[in-house]
């Protein structure tokens, strides 16, 4: 308790050093140079060259428009690894121009090897692990919470996301363009971002901006604000300040996005071999009434295109969670996040889009209307958002209410509300209503540059047949830092708790899971670049007299990452865990009520760099199990033959002896990927697992005819093998092909 009081005070005193430090306009017009400066709390900051109104950037890779020759670029990057603040190895320089219309980047990765570039991703928004990269950030807003980030490689690949306070949405899609060209000096990356991609404030005076570049056959890390080891591109309180942006416009601030669907599909499984075919048009209306509001309208939503989910072998007693990768959904996202999210993974989430629109088994269901608006009034960031789903067989349709805001105070701080609803039109199923509040109190300056947050969340929701007893609270605190690491975060979720619209995994306990790590860089070694080492625990109690459920422990032995960036590490993972009720663990298998079991597994992890040809991923976990044993063995397997070839393998089994009984459990996948260029890709993913015994088959062909125009093939079929008829059947197939085109005013 003592340390948590000094954590306290430590946190107010810096909170409120940090909100007497120079805004962003006094930032960009301190007479301090723009470039190199020893501190890591002075923000660098670039001007942007506004160009003449005949001047045009054909966008080709080159920068060999006189623009470009007349813009200032940002340069002098400061490693982060593997030489911490030093000057990164391979230069690199960033002009930044605008029109008014759009915002254009010229960027130069210089290389003293251009031959040994590495650049096997193409197709949009893949990860980049194994490539050479640039990547980039953009706080329009300058609030240090929320923003754009962008990446590239040297073979054009393009990535996205939003932005939040902890977290980033991957799945979203931003409208701009980018080409990139290889040359004896490296390869430059030329990029347009229209301004209407954006949400930003046209008298702002300065935007947040920062910039980091990867050199992979290194394994070096370099940016150009932010380059101490606890903080980096992702934190948006170390960016850097962009100036000089002014008469830009959004046009009318509306986007039309139609779109038409046709699909043809059959169930044998169900015992109905007939083949329906169906075809369906639909539209997202886009509209901005000012800078910083967006709104979306969206009719008979479809999402044929959506990827399909990877299996998991789940040998718990509660679901796991899939993440959302529905566009509709997704635009805007992190104007609804919670902090109950940021505690301990996604394992509490009052406000889970996938409610909305796929039953139980993710399968889509009709919407027929749904509307969205997100942005900020002022210093308050809102999001709002009504769904009707449709009325299909014998499930009733629904509508659907979400209402979030969040107040941002002093730098990297807010306070919240969320509200949820959720009613079923027709039946006698009442409505359900969840109302929340949350806060953060986070700073990247206690004690000069270390990193301290702490985050808070309450939720009370209704339901009629169980009242009382119906909250969740919890609170957090965070030490972000190296060489140390460290959190400790308290979770309550009462019996009759009810998130209608929430992913709720696990009712009626409460939670203490503190955490701490240790980071060691041995000075010159040969070989090691790290050597980590921690522990990380969970004691889970029951919220009435049944005492502790779970005491789970993580013992890092040892995690040591090579320079070659090749890695392995050691586990102890000592657990007790008591039985509330019988655990049908697999059928025929139940382990009783009441039973408790101390277990003891350990796991061994060796992983390769990405960057190789060839790269695995073995991981092996053996000891005890509840009252007897498991043996588990996974491994990643991938083949990247040359770039856009690629091959990814995974395979995991396991073999669980208990007194009960014995079983054993394989998973297969295997995901074969063509990427013709950054525009076409062509992605097979097929899975087996012996639990459900079915294997699935998703082929998905997307062609971006320009960026926001989109064309998609998607065929999915998955067959049922039957062991007792010695034979595998369809169960069901699925083709359906989509265009979307996107029309701005």
């Amino acid at each position: 308790m003592k340390t948590l009081v000094s954590l306290g005070l430590a946190l107010l005193v810096s909170i409120q050093a940090a909100a007497q430090q120079p805004s962003a306009t006094q930032a960009a017009a301190s007479p301090q140079t723009p470039e190199v400066t020893s501190s890591l709390q002075q923000r660098r900051t670039m001007v942007a060259l506004r160009m003449d109104e005949a001047e045009r950037i054909g966008l080709d890779g080159r920068l060999d428009e006189p623009a470009w020759k007349r813009a200032i670029p940002a340069g002098n990057f400061i490693q982060q690894d593997p030489d911490n603040g030093k000057p990164a190895t391979e230069p690199t320089e960033v002009r930044i121009l605008f029109s008014k219309d759009a915002l254009y980047m010229g960027v130069t990765c210089f290389d003293s090897e251009p031959d040994k570039w590495l650049g096997y991703q193409r197709r949009r928004d893949e990860f980049l692990q194994s490539d050479d990269r640039f990547m980039w950030n953009i706080d329009t807003y300058n609030n240090q919470q929320s923003g754009y980030f962008f990446e590239m490689n040297p073979s054009g690949l393009m990535g996205d996301a939003l932005r939040g306070a902890g977290f980033q949405n991957r799945q979203w899609d931003g409208i701009w363009n980018a080409k990139v060209v290889r040359s004896q000096i490296g390869w430059t990356l030329e990029i347009e971002i229209p301004f209407r991609t954006l949400s930003f404030d046209p008298d702002a005076d300065a935007w947040g901006i920062n910039f980091q570049r990867t050199v992979r056959r290194k394994n070096e890390e370099s940016l150009w604000m932010g380059w101490g080891r606890n903080q980096g591109l992702n934190r948006l309180s170390n960016a850097g300040l962009l100036t000089g942006l002014r008469g830009v416009r959004l046009g009318r601030g509306l986007d039309l996005k139609p779109y038409v669907v046709a699909t043809s599909e059959s169930f044998p499984g169900r015992g109905d071999s007939r083949v329906t075919n169906d075809a369906s048009a639909g539209l997202d209306v886009f509209y901005s009434p000012s800078p910083r509001i967006r709104t979306n309208l969206t009719l008979n939503t479809d999402f044929a295109q959506t990827e399909v989910d990877q299996r998991l072998v789940n040998l718990t007693r509660f679901p796991q969670f899939f993440p959302e990768k529905r566009d509709f959904f997704l635009d805007g996202s992190t104007f609804f996040d919670f902090q109950s999210t940021q505690q301990g993974g996604s394992s509490l989430l009052p406000f889970f889009s996938r409610r909305i629109g796929l039953d139980a088994n993710g399968n889509p269901q009709t919407i027929d209307v749904g509307g969205k608006l997100t942005g900020q009034f002022g210093a308050t960031d809102v999001g709002a958002l009504f769904i009707r789903s449709g009325r299909e067989d014998s499930v009733l349709g629904e509508d659907f209410a979400v209402l979030r805001a969040k107040r941002r105070i002093l730098r990297q701080s807010s306070l919240g509300m969320l509200y949820t609803g959720r009613h079923t039109r027709g039946g006698d199923t009442s409505a359900r209503h969840a109302l929340g509040a949350d806060f953060l109190l986070a700073t990247s300056s206690l004690m000069g540059s270390e990193n301290l947050s702490v985050g808070g969340f309450f939720v009370n929701t209704t339901k009629a047949q169980q009242a009382g007893r119906n909250n969740a609270y919890g609170l957090t605190v965070e030490y972000p830092n190296d060489p140390w690491s460290a959190s400790v975060f308290y979770r309550e979720i009462q019996e009759n708790y009810d998130a209608a619209v929430g992913f709720t995994p696990r009712k009626g306990f409460r939670r203490v899971a503190p955490g701490v790590s240790y980071t060691q860089r041995p000075r010159q070694h040969r070989w090691i670049r790290t050597i980590q080492y921690g522990i990380d625990a969970s004691f889970l109690s029951d919220t009435g007299n049944a005492g502790l459920l779970n005491r789970d422990l993580d013992l890092t032995l040892i995690n040591v990452g090579l320079h070659t960036q090749d890695s392995f590490q050691v586990h102890v993972l000592p657990t007790y865990e008591k039985l509330e009720s019988n655990f049908s663990i697999r059928p025929g298998i139940v382990l009783p009520a009441g039973s408790e079991y101390d277990s003891t597994r350990y796991r061994f992890e060796f992983s390769t760099a990405q960057r190789r040809v060839v790269a695995v991923g073995p991981s092996v976990e053996v000891g005890s199990f509840y009252n007897g044993t498991r043996r588990r063995i996974a491994t990643n397997f991938n083949l990247r033959v040359r770039p856009g070839v690629i091959i990814y393998t995974s395979a995991e089994w396991n073999s669980v002896n208990l007194t009960e009984g014995s079983f054993k459990t394989r998973l297969y996948r295997i995901v074969p990927e063509l990427q013709f260029s950054p525009w076409i890709a062509w992605v097979n993913n097929i899975q087996y697992d012996t639990l459900s015994a079915v294997i699935g088959w998703q082929s998905r062909f997307r062609w971006i005819m320009k960026p926001g125009n989109d064309v998609y093939v998607v065929y999915t079929h998955n067959w049922l093998e039957d062991p007792l008829q010695n034979r595998i059947y369809t169960l069901d197939r699925r083709a359906a092909s989509k265009v979307l085109y996107t029309h701005r005013f």
